[in-house]
């Protein structure tokens, strides 16, 4: 009995022993460093789940497009202008436009031009021609839609290239019901402009198609007289939307979808403390804030480099920012960034990091 009651005394001190450091740690002000809310920064806290996908259909609509039919299972549904993340064999993640069916529950269909190093490829598209045929697996993060197609009277879309990807299923919806729209669809030459043939179709006389070959560049002066609550859409390269923002009505600006994040450099410097590391980084005007932090930290995570994937969000605890991401929603950018491509709007930044 003597040696069962010292047993159970023992067993009772290191009971209490551990509550005792529990409690400690909940309340010290070291723990974490210092005592925060559960910190948020990095990919997957609430984000998208990612999923195998099995390509099994490529096709080539156009010069230099591929298009993909992926096929899986539990593939959460999408509506036209969605995207999703794709992340390479090699690691690298980049994001396209859905184009198929959002009917077509069990596959999502996405098209790439090939955009060679030359002229700022960085090597996505290329894995995505050369090694990506029927029966490899791939990872899909997504979908995510920052590019919805909102009710409205009229629609008119403008499409540049590879840009009428996110377009074209909102065509679709438009024409099934029965909605007041018109197309502008333009690219270098018409061999490389892809569904050209479905946007013809689709759309009857509500199709313009300009190809810069036959035609020259398109004229956007229609835009200026739009009737009122005409929503435009435009995706395409960067020239083409600055086009149509400027054309349009004064006070009235188009709803665009770009192909990269805004430039991640530019600006003053400024500072950024790394509170729970006790370290403080200068960010140079030419440096990214990503580049700067990974100087002291370099096993922070980060993906696609242009403020699209979330891998690279981090929450912000003290100071104004700069945002120049495509992913984050308005409640999400009241007290977080993507680092890689986002900035300081004034001289400091503090970090959960």
């Amino acid at each position: 009995m003597a040696r069962f009651a010292a047993v159970a005394l023992a067993a009772g001190a290191a009971l209490l022993v551990r509550r005792a450091v529990r409690s400690r740690m909940s309340t010290a002000p070291l723990w974490p460093m210092p005592a925060l809310d559960e910190p948020v920064s990095g990919y997957g806290r609430g984000r998208t789940v990612p999923l195998k996908a099995l390509v099994t259909g490529r096709s080539t609509p156009a010069e230099g497009v591929v298009e993909l039919r992926l096929e899986g299972a539990g593939l959460p549904a999408w509506q036209p202008g969605a995207h999703i993340d794709l992340v390479l064999p090699s690691g690298l993640v980049r994001q396209y436009s859905l184009c198929g069916d959002p009917a077509d529950t069990g596959a999502y269909t996405v098209a790439t031009r090939l955009i060679e190093a030359g002229r700022g490829g960085r090597g996505g598209s290329r894995e995505v021609h050369e090694q990506l045929h029927e029966g490899v697996e791939v990872e899909v993060r997504g979908p995510r839609n920052r590019f919805p197609l909102v009710d409205a009277p009229a629609y008119v879309f403008v499409a540049g290239g590879i840009g009428i990807t996110p377009l074209l299923p909102m065509l679709r919806a438009a024409e099934a019901a029965g909605a007041d729209w018109r197309l502008l669809h333009c690219g270098r030459s018409r061999a490389t402009m892809p569904y050209l043939a479905e946007t013809e179709a689709l759309g009857g006389g509500r199709t313009t198609v300009v190809a810069e070959d036959e035609s020259g560049l398109p004229d956007l002066g229609f835009l200026g007289d739009l009737p009122e609550g005409t929503v435009v859409y435009c995706c395409g390269p960067d020239g083409l939307m600055d086009a149509v923002g400027a054309a349009m009505p004064e006070g009235r600006a188009p709803r665009l979808e770009r192909f990269s994040a805004s430039a991640t450099t530019g600006g003053t410097a400024f500072e950024v403390e790394l509170r729970r590391s006790g370290r403080t980084v200068t960010v140079a005007a030419g440096q990214s804030l990503l580049d700067a932090v990974r100087t002291e930290l370099p096993d922070v995570s980060y993906s696609c480099r242009q403020g699209f994937c979330g891998t690279c969000r981090q929450r912000v605890l003290e100071g104004e920012i700069d945002h120049r991401d495509e992913l984050l929603t308005d409640a999400e950018r009241d007290d977080s960034m993507l680092i890689c491509v986002s900035r300081c709007a004034g001289k400091r930044l503090v970090l959960d990091l």
